[in-house]
């Protein structure tokens, strides 16, 4: 009895077909996975690095607002020495959030800097002169 009797020849044609059906299957896994990349985790991680960015350029006179939604200005970055012996900004702020009223503050619980903007109400300069 011949061996090769009991096989069909279509096995050999199926490999190719399956190849090409599991691609296909997983180009919808990739598509998704490309979308959620570009529209959540990539602007999210930028955010964060902006956030970062923010916290790290902390001075004084900055209006700054907390996770709590106090509203302060710091007063005082304070400055310890890491290991190296170098100074380092410390985790902890001092926001003056009433006159004469100063609280520390952990560094990470700043959640924004509010930057003073201009009033749209301003009437032009005429010249004096002419």
């Amino acid at each position: 009895m011949n061996p090769f009797v009991l096989i069909p020849p279509a096995y050999a044609q199926e490999a190719g077909a399956n190849f090409l059906a599991s691609a296909t299957q997983f180009a919808p896994l990739v598509l998704i996975f490309a979308v959620f990349y570009f529209m959540l985790i990539r602007p999210q991680q930028q955010k964060q690095k902006e956030t970062r960015n923010m916290i790290a350029a902390l001075k004084r006179g900055d209006r700054v607002v907390t996770g709590g939604g106090i509203l302060g200005t710091v007063q005082r970055v304070p400055m310890v020495n890491d290991k190296d012996g170098k100074q380092v900004p410390s985790a902890e702020i001092e926001v003056e959030i009433a006159p004469n009223l100063k609280v520390t503050v952990l560094r990470e619980t700043i959640t924004s800097v509010i930057k003073p903007t201009a009033a749209n109400d301003v009437k032009p300069v005429k010249d004096k002169a002419s």
